[in-house]
């Protein structure tokens, strides 16, 4: 297989460029792909000096830059030569095989979706990302934060795209399937879930039932779907908690002398656990369902976080994750049961 060409924006996160040309040079010469920093030169350039480590990495120009705080769908029509436009545009020509950015999320979102558009048979794409759980198990969250309304319809290819994911990444056989709800019931719920769970009980997946948030750490599906607003609010809300954890463990191990020395002796298995949890070890969420491979990575990412979203694209373009959901695409239902009648309240497939 050629080499990946991996876009990355050069511009995007709360610590660009610094932390993203950092994060391209720790990649070249150890991921085995040629990245493409999109940005604005005079910006970048002084960050490559001096650094002998550029053989894969390569520059191209894109003056504008999309700050985190424009509106989304007003910016990328407003400034078609964003960092943001200029690489998903080359994906688009074929030019590189995957974006990867820790820019306005909202705008990628649809900055991806006028250039490359959805996968066909797809009503909605959405973010997906990898959520520790217990004895070094891996779930799929998805949506966290694409669709903040979704129909049942939506949840459902969720579900499908997410199963196929997991199944052609991590090699799982018939990965496990759970929605998020308010209790384990199949009664339990609000309109959207108590219609996309029998959706899913009469689908082809390996749907295991309801879980509740608490549940979510314990593993017990490889992937739960929920719609995006959900979703975003249990991300960060974990996001939360963990550097809670770390901030007041820190705090408890310098509280006293005998405290340190405990400290030094948990010191290394302190570490794995917070290598587990820390969002910069899964580089980003990846947008599926677009006709492209995109990962949206944390405005705060710094080098070590970057380096791990080029990883993720590097893996899904080499393990085929984008014909894989064309494949889903094709075969998924469009509406309502597998047998074609429509979900209440649904009139299509896409919107």
């Amino acid at each position: 297989m050629t080499r990946p060409r991996i876009v990355l924006d050069a511009m995007g996160g709360d610590n660009a460029p610094g932390e993203p040309v950092a994060g391209a040079l720790m990649a070249a010469g150890v991921l085995g792909v040629e990245v493409i920093l999109v940005g604005r030169k005079d910006a970048i350039e002084p960050e490559l000096r001096g650094t002998g480590n550029i053989r894969d990495v390569r520059l191209v120009e894109a003056p504008d830059v999309i700050e985190m705080d424009e509106h989304a769908t007003e910016a990328v029509r407003a400034k078609p030569l964003s960092s943001i436009n200029v690489g998903l545009q080359m994906v688009k020509r074929g030019e590189a095989d995957a974006f990867v950015t820790a820019g306005n999320t909202g705008a990628t979102m649809a900055a991806a979706l006028l250039t490359l558009g959805r996968v066909k048979g797809i009503g909605r794409p959405a973010l997906a990302t990898i959520f520790p759980a217990a004895e070094g198990k891996l779930t799929m969250l998805l949506d966290v934060g694409a669709n903040a309304d979704c129909r049942p319809i939506h949840l459902v290819q969720f579900a499908h795209m997410g199963s196929a994911y997991m199944e052609r990444m991590f090699g799982l056989q018939r990965p496990r399937v759970a929605l998020l709800s308010i209790g384990e019931e199949e009664t339990k719920g609000n309109q959207l879930t108590l219609e996309v769970h029998q959706l899913l009980r009469g689908s082809r997946l390996n749907f295991v039932g309801n879980v509740e948030g608490k549940d979510l750490p314990r593993g017990l599906a490889d992937v739960v779907v929920m719609d995006g607003f959900t979703g975003n609010v249990v991300l960060k809300t974990a996001e939360g908690i963990a550097e809670l954890l770390f901030t007041e463990l820190r705090k408890a191990v310098e509280l006293t002398p005998w405290n340190k020395a405990a400290g030094l002796i948990l010191m290394s298995e302190l570490r794995k656990v917070k290598r587990r949890l820390d969002y910069a070890e899964y580089g980003g969420a990846q947008l599926i369902g677009v006709d492209g491979i995109v990962v949206i990575g944390h405005g705060r990412s710094n080098a070590r976080a970057i380096y791990n979203a080029l990883k993720a694209a590097r893996d899904a373009v080499q393990n085929g994750v984008l014909e894989t959901m064309r494949a889903v695409g094709k075969e998924v239902p469009a509406r309502g049961q597998p047998g074609g009648e429509a979900a209440a309240g649904d009139t299509s497939g896409e919107d």
